[in-house]
């Protein structure tokens, strides 16, 4: 009889005790006994990483140092002290993240697997989570301090100051996980999520400030010195966080649920499936469906409206019922003032309109659902036309107001450099339609087709449309603002998101669907020349072959097929 309980590990019994170590050391023989990857492939994919690695980094190193070079002209109050502001908001925003991360997946956890045959060992369950637990401490660590290092550098600050803020986020990020931990232990949400909204609050306020810096309505100049003791005392205070509540973490890991620990374990797994298949949908979906299941349950409401006026009656009671993607479309405001104040105005349209389809995508849950469910969208009166426009008319109508709320960015109001009015709303115009128009196509992609051809590639057999998961949406935002970035006119740019939403609306371009209407006005041709000749068009006949018991009434069609016998005649 088992002495552990379905949730808490038991103490051990006396006899029967298992070793924790060497069950890992079990796990990782199997593990390594059945690789499938010899040590030529092996240094072969090693290769290929490192050489990637060192592209992306090349071209992060050049983005840098253009950056930094555009930072020596940067001469004025506004535009200090905006660009002295930003890392306080990266900070913010790594921080936030971090405990988005923390909420979402533990940050302790473990495999359905685990959960089912080694979690029911009679082992010391905090022996077996130590190690993950350090390794989530670790990522948030390396992440924080690349990211806070990443915009110190991308504002022209000195080498001292990227230091300190990439320790400061680093450690910061650090230390709000192992907090997150050891509530993890306690079975409590309350302060995470308390903190968690108030760190969101100041990377809101920290990019508030930004903006009004960049222009000139406020002036918030910190001097640099004072900017590193700042931030080397957050350092600091992430540091003791990370040994205070990482301690009482590795305490209390023995008394996790077994449940709480599968729940992120499934979580993970299913985000690492829909990652190896290259489907950001599929792992915003997954996300959705987490977020649901911890809401419990809500109250119906009753749709208005007839005919189409139906499908845009419930996109405006879901907003009404859940606003929380409007905070996130309020903050993307914030992004067009923040690249203007960093002095990359060349690239500010590209930027917004990436922010802004990231914005855009949670109020498509409509067009979501009726272009991955075509039973769904076939059994509504409408062409698929009509359906796609009456989906996006409410993100249409947002996107209108951050056009206007974004356009004096591109003006230039609070900064020297004034531009054209009316070319800058327009740019405004292009930036706020390529990320409707790229929404659009990140939410409507059709998955990828495994049923067709396979392409032959060094990781083996891939459908030919998985590697276009990774840039939909991303090719919308790079074909229309184009033009913008290389100083074209834009109506070149709205000419093409016309013409691009268009294709989007039709329900993209289908082979199969084209095909099927080149036979049916094939036939429609026909029948119409048969008309004109004052013949009926013909009708399909089936002919059934009558039975008969001998094997000389076989059918005409198969006695047609028959090999002809050859008879030699006598001489």
């Amino acid at each position: 009889m088992s002495s552990t309980t379905d949730e808490f590990a038991a103490p051990l019994p006396v006899q029967g005790e298992a070793d924790e170590r060497q069950l890992l050391l079990l796990m990782k023989d199997w593990r390594q006994g059945r690789a499938t990857r010899n040590v030529r492939q092996a240094l072969s994919d090693a290769y290929i990483a490192v050489f990637a690695v060192v592209m992306i980094a090349a071209m992060v190193v050049n983005v840098i140092i253009s950056a930094q070079k555009v930072a020596s002209t940067c001469g004025t109050e506004a535009c200090l002290s905006g660009r002295g502001l930003l890392p306080w908001a990266a900070l913010f925003g790594c921080l936030a993240l971090a405990l988005t991360a923390s909420r979402m997946f533990g940050p302790v956890l473990a495999s359905a697997a685990e959960g089912f045959w080694l979690m029911d060992a009679p082992v010391h369950r905090a022996r077996l989570l130590a190690k993950r637990l350090v390794l989530a401490i670790v990522l948030a660590v390396v992440g924080g301090a690349a990211m806070g290092a990443l915009v110190a550098a991308l504002t022209g600050s000195p080498g001292s100051a990227v230091l300190a803020w990439a320790a400061a986020a680093g450690l910061g990020s650090g230390g709000l996980v192992a907090l997150a931990a050891a509530e993890q232990g306690a079975e409590r949400t309350w302060a995470v999520r308390l903190l968690h909204l108030l760190v969101s609050l100041a990377a809101v306020a920290t990019l508030l400030a930004v903006v009004a810096t960049a222009t000139g309505y406020a002036s918030l100049h910190i001097a640099q010195s004072r900017t590193v003791q700042l931030a080397a005392l957050v350092a600091g205070l992430g540091l003791v966080l990370i040994i205070g509540a990482g301690l009482l973490a590795r305490a209390r890991l023995g008394q996790i649920r077994r449940a709480r620990l599968l729940s992120g374990g499934s979580l993970a797994s299913g985000m690492q499936g829909a990652m190896f298949a290259l489907d950001f949908g599929l792992m915003r979906d997954i996300l959705v469906e987490r977020e649901a299941q911890q809401r419990g349950h809500v109250r119906p409401t009753r749709g208005r409206g007839t005919g189409i006026q139906a499908l845009v009656w419930r996109d405006v009671q879901r907003l009404v019922r859940f606003p929380k993607p409007l905070a996130l479309l309020a903050v993307s405001v914030v992004v067009p003032y923040a690249v203007q104040a960093l002095g990359l105005g060349s690239l500010n349209a590209a930027i917004s309109a990436l922010v802004l389809m990231a914005a855009l995508i949670p109020f498509f849950g409509t067009l979501r659902v009726l272009s991955r469910t075509k039973g769904l969208a076939r059994s509504l009166p409408w062409s698929t036309s009509e359906i796609r426009t009456a989906a996006t008319i409410v993100p249409a109508v947002l996107t209108a107001l951050w056009c206007l709320a974004v356009t004096p960015a591109f003006i230039g109001i609070g900064v020297e450099a004034r531009h054209d009015p009316v070319r800058s709303f327009l740019v405004a115009v292009v930036c706020a339609v390529a990320g409707l128009v790229a929404a659009v196509r990140w939410v409507s992609a059709k998955p990828a087709d495994y049923g067709a051809p396979m392409v032959s590639t060094s990781a083996g057999a891939l459908p030919p449309g998985l590697a276009l998961n990774l840039v939909r949406g991303f090719d919308m935002v790079a074909l229309i603002t184009l033009p913008v970035v290389l100083n074209l006119s834009p109506w070149i740019s709205l000419v093409l998101a016309a013409i691009a939403f268009s294709i989007l609306r039709m329900g993209g371009i289908d082979q199969q669907a084209i095909l099927e209407q080149q036979e049916e006005q094939k036939r429609q041709l026909e029948q119409a020349r048969t008309e004109r000749k004052g013949e009926k068009a013909p009708a399909k006949q089936v002919v059934t072959p009558k039975k008969s018991s001998g094997s000389s009434a076989a059918p005409k069609a198969q006695q047609r097929n028959q090999p002809k016998k050859v008879v030699k005649r006598k001489r």
